[in-house]
């Protein structure tokens, strides 16, 4: 291969540009990025940059040594097309970049709330961009109304309890992240909320959003009114793979992927949170929106690449992600099932610092941490020793 388009300029784009470099490419690179910005990290956005104790230089994710990489920066315009066997990839504005490999990591995009498009006060936080509209909106006193307990509604309610706001967050799931940890553990992990001042709803949808022009508050489906001033959706993200209708690639939830990152093309990977790779754990694809994922996966990726779209056989560790809400660090590795079995090894959930294992059929499947930085990373390097199977 002579020349590689990256399309995507987040991190598992700059992380696929590193690991092309590092695995002896020595041709034409050229980085794609619908935002006119350099790569930036965006765990922060949620919490330290909302908070405004971090400003956007901090959040450059570049260093000294990626001077190094010899990239071509085509910034402040998306992909809307590949012609994957000709390795065509058609810009907005009206360009075209031909190459030999393509590594897809075009991301996902917040789901906003239905109509509100035109309702000043609705935010969704993906972006720098994102974060800034709604930090200069959490102004202390406001009432904040977040839909979704998930772990960025759960972040952005942390950051804004700090900053003096009232806030509720609404979960229409009986328990918050049921999903990821199981109700169990999801609910005690959620009871940090009362334990802050915020207020939690769960089990009750929305049924639409109040104003005129500015949102009012939020609808219940259960008859409630909540007056809000702001509102955050934090409804989970969509896949950004609409460009690539028509090029041959299986789409699904995420581009369909093997579990080296290959899509049905030779020539074309896929990587980060638009990516869906084929998990043993769980026997099908499964999109990682995660940043650890978005940091390690490009490198096997590349290497399928590299190798004509055949995966060299390493494999991915399991998923794995932080959040940090309230004071607290959770860590989470592995895919969680219902009817796992779930022990407690060390601490108390009642105090919520604690390490929890979830086995299945007697095998280690995941590992969750409440303030145990140090013992969960003993556990996460025991989970990821063990063979996956579904």
């Amino acid at each position: 291969m002579k020349r590689i388009a990256v399309v995507g300029a987040s991190l598992a784009g700059l992380s696929a540009a590193r690991a092309l470099r590092a695995q002896g490419f020595d041709g034409e690179l050229a980085v794609v990025g619908d935002e006119s910005r350099r790569p930036y990290d965006r765990p922060p956005l949620s919490k330290e940059f909302l908070a405004g104790t971090m400003t956007e230089a901090d959040l450059a994710l570049e260093d000294s040594d990626d001077d190094e990489l010899r990239l071509n920066w085509m910034l402040g315009a998306a992909a809307t097309g590949l012609d994957a066997h000709t390795g065509t990839v058609e810009l907005a504005d009206g360009s075209r970049i031909s190459a030999d490999g393509i590594v897809i990591a075009t991301g996902s995009r917040a789901r906003r709330w239905p109509g509100s498009d035109g309702l000043a006060g609705v935010h969704v936080i993906r972006t720098i961009d994102d974060a800034a509209a709604l930090r200069a909106d959490l102004q202390a006193g406001a009432r904040l109304v977040v839909i979704g307990a998930g772990f960025i509604g759960a972040e952005v309610a942390s950051t804004a309890r700090k900053l003096g706001l009232d806030v509720t967050v609404v979960e229409a799931a009986p328990t918050p992240l049921a999903g990821p940890l199981g109700a169990q553990l999801g609910a005690i992990v959620a009871q940090a909320h009362s334990d802050n001042g915020t207020t939690l709803i769960c089990g009750i949808g929305v049924d639409g959003l109040t104003g005129d022009g500015r949102v009012t508050g939020v609808d219940l489906a259960d008859g409630r009114h909540l007056p809000a001033d702001v509102v955050v959706v934090g409804i989970g993200g969509v896949p950004n793979i609409e460009w690539l209708q028509g090029s041959g690639l299986e789409l699904g939830n995420g581009v369909i992927c093997g579990a080296g990152g290959e899509t049905s093309v030779p020539n074309v990977v896929a990587v980060g949170d638009c990516a869906a790779w084929y998990e043993s754990a769980t026997g099908g694809a499964h999109r990682v929106e995660h940043w650890t994922g978005a940091l390690e996966r490009p490198a096997i990726a590349v290497a399928t690449l590299l190798a004509g779209g055949l995966h060299q056989g390493t494999p991915a560790k399991p998923p794995y992600f932080w959040s940090d809400q309230y004071g607290s660090r959770i860590q989470f590795a592995g895919i969680a099932r219902p009817g796992d079995e779930i022990t407690i090894e060390e601490g108390d959930c009642a105090q919520r610092s604690f390490l929890a294992t979830y086995r299945r059929d007697g095998r280690l499947v995941a590992v969750l941490g409440v303030d145990q930085t140090r013992l969960f990373t003993r556990w996460r390097r025991q989970l990821c020793s063990v063979p996956a199977t579904a």
